[in-house]
């Protein structure tokens, strides 16, 4: 799927389908490009890491885990904006992906205005 314009690219990377269902088409429905992907490592062997201008994940997925995904993708120096969601956050975990550069860490459920709106800073930065 080719970028098309300026149309920048969200990926989101959840293990539960109706969780990247319901994000793939919130997105589409405002207007953004989403690809979705079942877990971390079909989106690392994907190669739209480079195509990605905001990465929405999980944190707790089988294999590797949202948090180990962020650190792959800084140790490679892709640095794509990443907004964490999760249904099992606690204040320590919330800490360790701000202070890896996440821009973002909702709550699951988490409001998809906070989550549109947090998406929309990501892709102007």
């Amino acid at each position: 799927m080719a970028i098309q314009g300026n149309t920048k690219m969200v990926s989101i990377v959840d293990d539960d389908d109706l969780m990247r269902s319901a994000l793939q088409g919130l997105l589409k429905a405002v207007g953004l490009q989403a690809l979705a992907f079942a877990s971390a490592e079909e989106f690392l062997t994907s190669g739209q890491q480079h195509a990605t201008a905001c990465l929405i994940a999980d944190i707790r997925m089988p294999g590797i885990s949202g948090l180990e995904l962020q650190a792959k993708l800084n140790a490679e120096h892709c640095r794509i904006p990443t907004i964490f969601i999760t249904a099992h956050g606690d204040a320590k975990m919330r800490m360790q992906a701000l202070r890896a550069g996440a821009v973002e860490f909702l709550a699951k459920p988490f409001d998809d205005v906070a989550l549109i709106e947090s998406v929309r800073a990501a892709l102007e930065s």
